[in-house]
């Protein structure tokens, strides 16, 4: 039998880069489209004015960085001890490896190796690391485990894709940045990995390039359903797909670490709120429900629901949610809220340890 180590963590790009985080609400402020009522700061959550502070957000932001960065140091930490024989991940492709010639709603990347330069035409500045543009990283696969997993879940009627090797990008962000920040130390990371991609932008993969969902001008861009893309797949199949997932991990020979990776709510996904702040009323819902093994809320979610809190990459722990609750894990042995009005997202991490 198999044995399973759950693990909630965010990709969240800012982190990697010397940036102020709340660069982009500073940019979104600046736009001149933006109603007054969001530009003016006594309008504001009190949250968010104290995390604006008198500093634009730099002090919140080193916070930001340094508690991101100690979550991460301690989810590595879980993954050590557990030891996997492989890690699969669930993460979001962002119009980088699947485009207009396909767009599969899950999709099992089960590649020998991953080779990635994650610095190559980098555009938000210098890493954190100082290494250097041409810099390749090398990450083992588990193609047998993909194989195994497609297998099993075409057995069970659930019509899944999968990989050999990429189409358009060696790596989707999801699952680099997740490696890189995993490895925030630089000791290595020897565990194998299994992508397993979630089209979560759905209507917006292609039609905005998951570009921010307000116009030039700053207005929402709430049109004609035509002018967008096919849904997402359903937050329930989501859910039911990481049950199916976990039922076959547990039946197999191997210890393996199951990830959802991806922040909550999303600012500039976040249409009632312009695109300047995150649904984190929502985001203390959710992770309330998360923290009492309340897998009823997130498997009765409806896509419209996720589309108006900017939850789309939420889709990946949807997937973990459904995991947990099919192992009957209930809550998390830890976990962790990150709020940030300011840097476009809440971040959460949290630990299922098998054996209870």
């Amino acid at each position: 039998m198999g044995q399973i180590l759950g693990l909630g963590i965010t990709h969240a790009p800012n982190l990697a880069a010397e940036v102020n985080m709340s660069a982009r609400f500073a940019r979104r402020l600046a736009e001149p489209g933006l109603p007054e009522r969001f530009r003016s700061i006594e309008n504001w959550p009190f949250a968010m004015r104290a995390q604006w502070a008198e500093d634009q957000g730099q002090a919140h932001s080193d916070r930001h960085r340094r508690d991101l960065i100690d979550q991460f140091r301690m989810i590595r930490a879980e993954i050590d001890a557990f030891n996997p024989d492989f890690v699969l991940i669930w993460g979001d492709d962002q119009y980088e490896n699947f485009r207009e010639d396909c767009v599969p709603s899950f999709c099992v990347l089960a590649y020998d190796v991953f080779e990635f330069q994650p610095w190559k035409n980098y555009r938000r500045g210098r890493n954190v690391w100082g290494e250097a543009e041409d810099h390749t990283f090398v990450a083992k696969g588990h193609r047998a485990g993909g194989k195994y997993l497609v297998e099993a879940l075409l057995k069970e009627g659930i019509d899944i894709a999968y990989a050999y090797k990429p189409l358009h990008h060696p790596l989707g962000h999801a699952f680099a940045n997740s490696l890189l920040y995993l490895d925030y130390d630089r000791k290595g990371f020897p565990y194998p990995v299994l992508p397993f991609s979630v089209n979560a932008y759905g209507r917006l993969l292609i039609a905005n390039n998951s570009l921010p969902i307000t116009s030039a001008a700053g207005s929402p861009r709430r049109s004609d359903l035509t002018d967008f893309d096919p849904p997402a797949p359903q937050p329930w199949r989501c859910f039911q797909v990481g049950g199916a997932i976990a039922r076959t991990l547990e039946a197999s020979p191997w210890r393996v670490a199951v990830i959802a990776s991806s922040s909550w709510s999303h600012s500039f996904l976040t249409e009632k709120n312009w695109g300047l702040y995150p649904d984190v009323e929502a985001d203390k819902v959710y992770y309330q429900a998360l923290t009492k093994g309340d897998w009823g809320l997130w498997r009765e979610t409806t896509l419209e629901d996720v589309e108006d809190r900017g939850h789309h990459e939420l889709l990946n722990w949807f997937c973990l949610a459904g995991a947990m609750h099919e192992l009957d894990r209930g809550k998390p042995d830890s976990s962790t809220f990150l709020e940030s009005w300011i840097t476009s997202s809440d971040k959460v991490f949290a630990v299922f340890r098998p054996g209870r």
